[in-house]
């Protein structure tokens, strides 16, 4: 045998080696609420077929969709790791969110420990006496290279709380456990327990759609729910294609924020509001951005996010397209949906020129180091250490798709758009190459539509050149009026040519 075919064997032997061992472990966790009232969960992982050797165990420092290091293991306390004949095993803390242990000879781990969950935002987990809403990221250890592993959780919910919600698959409604393929699939399922109310279902296509929460208040819940299936409708209709097989609306209570998943959105909600316009529109608006997103970001993805890097974060140029184009698309869907009148639609993008022309960052920071900084920046652009020469994508972003689908609109004579590009790109990267696209790869994108370069519009990605508003606008018949120091007026042109009448009404619909 030669020397170089006996090293490929060898490396073959060890590869299927590392892939038995791991297909070998299983993980459970199990989840209960005895000291709820103290805003405290106990967790316990059970490792079986664990191999001698040291073990790794972490807790994510972020979660997807919220693009800060969020330190998670800062909750935990009370670790204790012991052997399957409940023998203690001593460890160390490797890092801040990380803990290192030997096992002997062991054939199964059980680590507990116990989270304290104080704070009502949807990027962190909160318990009290009346309900339990769990971000995963922050709530379940993980072993170090392992995240491929089909975890099942258990969870024991309080005496008095009847409900569970999460994208999870149920395996036993009677212990009520759950399995992820992998970790994360886990990660992306936050779990909202508590006694929940859930409205009437609506489908689209045969798909089935919920609407679920915690204390949602009193309102025309029936028209909710129908004003709400428009808008859902409006956002398939841009991408002309459903990839999941039920859809829920999980609402946590009061708080702040939405995060989107590959199957549900979690949501701050109390249905306050919503029989005024003004608050109809911008609980649509919410509610169509975070639904969007589980194409625009769980599907039509930068490359780097995914697979995650759930210690240090996964950094990216494009975010101003995850998120600035979703609430570009947000304003849209409800438009299109009959909800908000074109007056609503025009004053909702004068809220973010305004927003933007006001901000002092405007001069300095392009809309690619906007994405990429949110991490020391904030979402905002109003965090950082050099706050004022930050911007925000969620301001910037929805402006520069309005110049992209106008000037799209424009080059093709009104026959391709901006929901073109959509669609192309959820096309050739999601459903055909399976992975995320580059900088390049989505500028191209652009062009391919188009028919044309549109580095035009591009230098308001790449660079902090003060925005050409009369020239973009204009394609799409729309003129920007200055009222004042600090407002802006979103108007159609008086007079308008024959393309520009077309791009405009077209547009609205």
């Amino acid at each position: 045998m030669k020397k170089g075919f006996s090293v490929l064997v060898f490396l073959v032997l060890a590869v299927s080696k590392l892939f038995a061992q791991q297909s070998a472990l299983q993980i459970h966790y199990i989840v209960s609420f005895d000291s709820a009232a103290s805003n405290s969960l106990h967790v316990e992982m059970m490792i079986s077929g664990v191999k001698p050797g040291k073990l790794t165990c972490k807790m994510p420092q972020w979660m997807p969709g919220y693009y800060q290091i969020m330190n998670y293991a800062n909750a935990v306390s009370g670790v204790q790791i012991k052997d399957e004949n409940k023998k203690h095993i001593d460890f160390k803390n490797a890092s801040s969110n990380s803990w290192t242990f030997i096992n002997t000879n062991s054939k199964k781990i059980i680590i507990s420990y116990n989270i304290k969950a104080t704070k009502k935002f949807v990027a962190n987990s909160y318990v009290d006496t009346s309900r339990a809403y769990l971000i995963p990221c922050a709530t379940f250890l993980y072993l170090d290279n392992q995240l491929e592993i089909s975890p099942t959780v258990q969870i024991i919910p309080s005496k008095n709380w009847s409900n569970i919600a999460t994208g999870l698959n149920l395996i036993s409604a009677t212990t009520h456990t759950y399995r992820a393929s992998n970790y994360d699939i886990l990660f992306d399922s936050p779990i909202l327990i508590g006694n929940l109310e859930e409205l009437q279902s609506f489908s689209i296509n045969g798909i089935k759609h919920r609407f679920i929460g915690y204390n949602l208040g009193n309102f025309n819940k029936e028209k909710f729910i129908k004003d709400l299936s428009k808008v859902v409708k409006s956002g398939i209709d841009i991408i002309g294609d459903i990839p999941y097989s039920e859809y829920t609306f999980i609402g946590i209570g009061p708080g702040r924020g939405g995060i989107e998943h590959l199957n549900n959105t979690t949501v701050s909600f109390d249905g306050k509001g919503l029989e005024t316009e003004g608050g109809l529109n911008k609980t649509m608006s919410f509610l169509a951005h975070e639904f969007f997103h589980n194409y625009n970001v769980k599907r039509i993805r930068p490359y780097e996010l995914g697979p995650f890097n759930y210690d240090k974060g996964s950094k990216t140029n494009l975010l101003w397209v995850s998120e600035g184009l979703s609430v570009y698309y947000e304003y849209l869907m409800v438009k299109r949906s009959g909800i908000m009148s074109e007056k609503a639609l025009l004053k909702s993008f004068e809220g973010n020129i305004t927003a933007f022309e006001n901000g002092p960052g405007k001069n300095h920071q392009s809309l690619t180091q906007s994405s990429y900084f949110t991490w020391q920046d904030g979402p905002f652009g109003t965090t950082g250490p050099e706050k004022n020469k930050s911007i925000s994508y969620y301001e910037k972003g929805p402006i520069v798709g309005l110049f992209l689908d106008f000037y799209i609109r424009h080059k093709t004579n009104n026959q391709k758009g901006l929901d073109d590009v959509m669609r192309l790109v959820y096309k050739e990267y999601y459903q055909t190459k399976k992975r995320g696209f580059t900088d390049a790869e989505f500028q191209m994108t652009c062009e391919i539509i188009a028919g044309a370069s549109l580095n035009d519009v591009f230098e308001y990605v790449y660079t902090a050149k003060p925005l050409d508003y009369t020239t973009f606008l204009g394609y799409g018949g729309l003129s920007l009026k200055r009222l004042d120091d600090k407002k802006y007026s979103l108007e159609p042109l008086q007079i308008m040519d024959k393309l520009q009448t077309e791009i405009y009404h077209s547009w609205l619909h």
